[in-house]
């Protein structure tokens, strides 16, 4: 019997308050896996520069959505912390932010914990500075101005780390001053909020709900337990943080080709970056939610990962029928008007789809693959022979966040301003 493989509208809630933490850590995981092939190709300034300028066009425009979906509609500190908890530049735990607040337009934070930090200080100190000083920066103003132009973060101590096992890792202030000058929005995020990922309408909220939050009206809180979050809100949470990973993929795209020799070197590097991110994702997420192997698994899965949704946005689904899963990616989409990841998956460059499988079981491989009816098809059986894991999976494989695990903080709670009587 055929079956469609459930996308985020047919988890659970339990499944659902698993899944987000992880969609969040892949999406951090992202350069993890493109930065490599960067840094090979034209070395670390570029490396850095590509990096600056992917996160500054898509972090104002996915944060803007988020404030939307979640009804984050102030203009202060608190606001601006509501968006990092929700930001793939900051996946809960892996980068450890604790905030404080002293009043609505002044606070700080400090990272307990940095994930980023610790995956590139073997690298040594002038990679460390590239990423805490010459990217996060711009980055951070950039992602702050989405909820209020004269927002400025700035650092009180950050690496290279003196002594070198110093904690918190970084601190940082943010303050809003009224009779300070606006920030322009970067080019690049004007041209993103134009994009069909920037426009896309993604599955609304259910206000009435009584199975936890609908939106982060209320207090910031120290850490966010998702267990709390009601079904349909953690769907759309879900949606947009799978469309965040396409936003930062289109602002990577548009950067590297002002850098890359010509538009093939600009496609291989694209790629190297999928495959490296779809099977660390895949990876992570059967095992999170303990899906099984094989073709059952794997059209769950692919269902499920970032890369390759929301469904919304790129139309894939999957099917399995017994021993064969199919997968179909229609040809005409958001995303492929785009011209983003899915464009690069054609007959020919099947190795995103498959480094996926061999992530869910090493005996998963490609039967066949046509476009048919204006959809590329893909069949998945099981072959006798186990495939070894790509490369550009394991050169990803060297973030901490491949092995990295959540654990279970409790309740969340509130976080009272500095001077607050209550």
């Amino acid at each position: 019997m055929t079956h469609t493989a459930p996308t985020y509208q047919g988890l659970s809630q339990d499944q659902l308050a698993v899944l987000v933490p992880e969609l969040l850590l892949s999406g951090q995981m992202i350069d993890r896996s493109g930065m490599a092939h960067l840094i090979s190709a034209f070395g670390r300034d570029v490396m850095g520069r590509i990096a600056i300028e992917e996160w500054m066009a898509a972090s104002p425009v996915y944060t803007h959505r988020m404030r939307s979906a979640l009804g984050i509609d102030g203009d202060g500190v608190e606001d601006m912390f509501k968006c990092l908890q929700l930001d793939i530049g900051a996946p809960p735990q892996f980068m450890d932010f604790r905030y404080r607040i002293d009043d609505e337009y002044h606070g700080s934070f400090v990272l307990d914990h940095c994930g980023a930090l610790l995956d590139v200080e073997p690298l040594g100190d002038d990679y460390v500075t590239t990423m805490c000083h010459d990217i996060e920066d711009p980055t951070f103003d950039a992602t702050a101005i989405a909820t209020n132009r004269r927002a400025r973060i700035r650092p009180v101590h950050r690496p290279p780390r003196r002594p070198a096992d110093r904690t918190p890792h970084c601190e940082w202030t943010v303050t809003i001053e009224p009779d300070r000058d606006e920030l322009p929005l970067p080019p690049d995020s004007v041209d993103m909020f134009a994009t069909r990922a920037g426009q896309l309408v993604l599955s609304p909220i259910d206000r009435s709900e009584t199975d936890g939050w609908v939106d982060y009206r209320g207090p910031l809180v120290e850490d966010l337990q998702f267990a709390e979050w009601s079904t349909s809100a953690l769907v759309r949470v879900a949606e947009e943080v799978a469309l965040q990973h396409q936003l930062l993929s289109l602002g990577f795209l548009v950067s590297l080709r002002r850098s890359a020799d010509n538009p093939a070197q600009t496609i291989e590097i694209f790629r190297k970056q999928l495959i490296g991110i779809a099977g660390l994702a895949a990876d992570r997420i059967r095992a999170a939610l303990d899906l099984p192997s094989g073709t059952a698994g794997f059209a769950e899965v692919l269902a499920l990962h970032p890369c390759f949704g929301p469904v919304q946005y790129t139309g894939l689904t999957t099917e399995v029928d017994g021993d064969t899963a199919l997968v179909r990616i229609p040809q005409e989409s958001h995303a492929m008007t785009d011209g983003g990841w899915m464009s690069i998956i054609d007959v020919d460059h099947l190795e995103p789809l498959q480094a996926a499988a061999t992530a869910v079981d090493p005996y998963l491989a490609i039967v066949d693959a046509e476009v048919v009816d204006g959809e590329l098809r893909v069949r998945f059986g099981m072959s006798d022979t186990a495939r070894k894991e790509f490369g550009e999976v394991s050169v990803a494989r060297f973030s901490g966040g491949a092995t990295f695990e959540f654990t279970d903080r409790g309740r969340s709670i509130p976080i009272t301003p500095v001077g607050s009587s209550a």
